[in-house]
């Protein structure tokens, strides 16, 4: 859940706007025309009651705090580097107890404990290189990420293509990304080779437990876009994402506990039958909608609806809803409310409900039944003269975001993001 915040709300794109048509002996704007910097600060913290870490029960208290640059140069009239760094810095209770016999307290899945993997930190590099072409109605871009964790690494890349036609009336883009990640197969202490002594101080306590034999995950993506300027009010975009993934879709420190064996103890923590056993394959479609209203020159209407099925039983609906209100000539306020709701994997089942004779289970309550409500509201300032500077720095923009998200499993999160963006003179 973290990182799908982290990644819907901390994340950059990068976009290239369409410039007039280039003619013989014009000057031909450049693409862009300084170098932009933003810094960006993000903090998450969420709470719940249905850790994964724990079988589906236990405390999923966490605090994330993220800061992030983005430098964007202009290599030339055409061309645009892009750099995106960030570092995740996040304290999880749940984590914790991948090894919560820490010998301070008694214990307990809704106690946190010192251990190792308590807190950690995240970190990305995304590098992007785009091109226009003279008469601005032909782009293309290509994209390397690198990113680690404390039990994975990722490399990735991709690119896409867009092509205006329709005197810049239409758009259509192409865009499609690789992710290569490699665990740490790191599981519950009880588990491990070093937890055996638990054999012995819990009677009885034998495991079936095997360790996974890959440690590879791939997600392969592809997109299509399609956008229209529908009139002088109304701008509408359709999309479809088809991303298929393979290897270890499991994750190794989740547990796993069955409803026909014995339950075995040590101080007040459950100690796990087995880990999460998911399929090695998963494939995901996405169908989404924009449909933007200008109300008049002060109110937008921006919507926004996604369809999601993939093969392991999930479906999703998304609406939401973003009005901003031009306050003044810099100042805008935007409400927003985002409404989910899913259907459960198949392989899904609450804590302790598992039986030992499936071949795959989970308790992790994302691949859950659920709804969920997000509630936003923004603030942001907007200079595009640049007329406040800080030494060489003008300011373009400051945006300040609030979410606060509730869903239905007993799961609450809010973020607080904080953004401000300077052209270098």
């Amino acid at each position: 859940m973290k990182y799908l915040f982290s990644l819907l709300l901390i994340g950059s794109v990068l976009a290239v706007s369409a410039q007039d048509d280039i003619t013989a002996g014009e000057y031909k704007k450049r693409v862009l025309e300084h170098t932009e910097i933003d810094f960006l600060v993000n903090y998450y913290q969420q709470d719940g009651e249905n850790a994964a870490v724990t079988g589906g029960y236990g405390t999923e208290e966490l605090q994330d705090l993220s800061p992030t640059i983005v430098v964007a140069v202009p290599l030339n009239d055409d061309d645009v580097l892009t750099i995106n760094a960030n570092i995740s810095a996040y304290t999880s209770a749940s984590s914790s107890n991948i090894d919560p016999f820490d010998g301070k307290q008694p214990a307990d899945p809704f106690v946190a404990s010192s251990g190792a993997s308590k807190s950690d930190v995240w970190a990305n590099v995304v590098g992007s290189y785009s091109h226009s072409s003279e008469d601005r109605n032909l782009l293309w871009n290509a994209n390397l990420s690198v990113s680690a964790e404390f039990d994975y690494t990722s490399f990735g890349f991709g690119g896409g293509r867009t092509w205006l036609f329709n005197e810049k009336n239409t758009e259509l883009s192409l865009n499609g990304n690789i992710y290569l990640d490699t665990w740490k197969l790191l599981y519950p202490i009880e588990l491990r080779p070093e937890g055996g002594s638990f054999q012995q101080v819990v009677p009885g306590y034998d495991p079936s437990f095997n360790e996974h034999t890959s440690k590879g995950r791939n997600s392969y993506s592809a997109g299509i876009g399609l956008s229209q300027i529908l009139s002088s009010r109304m701008t509408g975009y359709v999309s479809a994402d088809f991303i298929l993934q393979d290897g270890l879709l499991a994750t190794p420190f989740h547990r796993i506990y069955f409803a026909d064996k014995e339950d075995y103890f040590y101080e007040n923590f459950q100690l796990a039958d087995d880990i999460e056993q998911l399929p090695d394959s998963r494939f995901k479609i996405a169908l989404g909608a924009r449909l933007n209203y200008f109300v008049n020159h002060r109110v937008t209407l921006r919507t926004y609806y996604r369809y999601y099925t993939d093969d392991w039983g999930i479906t999703s609906h998304t609406a939401s809803l973003e009005i901003p209100v031009k306050i003044t000539d810099k100042f805008t306020i935007y409400p927003s409310y985002r409404f989910y709701n899913q259907t459960a994997a198949d392989y899904f089942a609450p804590y302790n409900e598992h039986l030992s004779t499936e071949e795959y289970y989970t308790s992790d309550y994302d691949l859950s039944k659920f709804s969920a409500n997000n509630y936003g509201f923004g603030v942001s300032y907007t200079d595009v003269f640049t007329k406040s500077h800080i030494w060489k720095l003008g300011l373009k923009s400051i945006d300040a975001k609030f979410h606060k998200y509730d869903r239905d499993s007993a799961f609450s999160a809010s973020m607080f993001s904080f953004g401000v963006k300077f052209v270098v003179d």
